[in-house]
């Protein structure tokens, strides 16, 4: 179920979700830090076999939700390594009452993990805020529902028909259009998508589609393109 990405990068990919009716693949990744210890992005499910591949990368040491929908896992990884750090992202704290996270994600990376990833928060919309990072070393960027690009395969009958109208399937896949629209001052959400670019990323790795180990600069100049 884990499987290297990159170097000292795993990505996992969990069941499929509904979200308001429609199916949605989750994936998760990991980074072992330059300290040896465990940062998860976006937990899927967790399985025991699941947990004995992670425990073989490294302690799990902090535990981050990239936006305030991507939290249906964090209280069984939390159950399971209890001495792990939670990272909320704005508006997950309200959200999630029963949870206590360590910290929220800011515009900067936190001090245990700058020397492996940075991050920037796209903000603006009136929906929702995500958190977009950089694994430094490998040169991934690492994004949750802005970029979306589902296997057109997967993408059948009406529900499917719904996502391609949405611009959410294949190479070409981008944002949510409804998302889109909520961004109702997009001057720091231009500000984070030239920072992401300024990164120049080779490669992606996103929670719904296909992942891309080359040109992925090229695809995040595309798919954000209409900020």
């Amino acid at each position: 179920m884990l499987e290297e990405f990159a170097t000292a990068l795993y990505m996992a990919d969990g069941p499929t979700v509904s979200f308001f009716g429609f199916p949605y693949p989750t994936r998760m990744a990991l980074v072992r830090l330059s300290d040896g210890g465990v940062w998860v992005w976006s937990p899927i499910a967790l399985t025991p076999e699941l947990a004995d591949a992670v425990d073989a990368i490294g302690p799990v040491r902090h535990i981050v939700s990239p936006n305030k929908i991507h939290h249906l896992f964090l209280k069984e990884w939390a159950t399971r390594w209890p001495d792990a750090l939670l990272y909320a992202p704005p508006g997950l704290a309200k959200r999630r009452p029963d949870l206590h996270f360590h910290a929220d994600l800011g515009d900067e990376p936190d001090a245990a993990w700058a020397a492996d990833i940075e991050q920037t928060i796209f903000c603006g919309s009136i929906a929702m805020t995500e958190v977009a990072f950089f694994h430094r070393s490998s040169r991934t960027a690492i994004l949750c529902d802005l970029v979306q690009r589902h296997d057109p395969a997967q993408m059948k009958g009406l529900k499917g028909m719904l996502m391609r109208a949405d611009g959410l399937v294949g190479e070409h896949g981008s944002t949510p259009r409804e998302w889109r629209a909520s961004f109702l001052r997009r001057g720091r959400a231009r500000a984070a998508r030239a920072r992401v670019l300024a990164w120049a990323p080779e490669r992606l790795l996103i929670a719904h589609g296909e992942c891309a180990s080359e040109n992925a600069t090229q695809i995040l100049t595309r798919a954000l393109a209409w900020m």
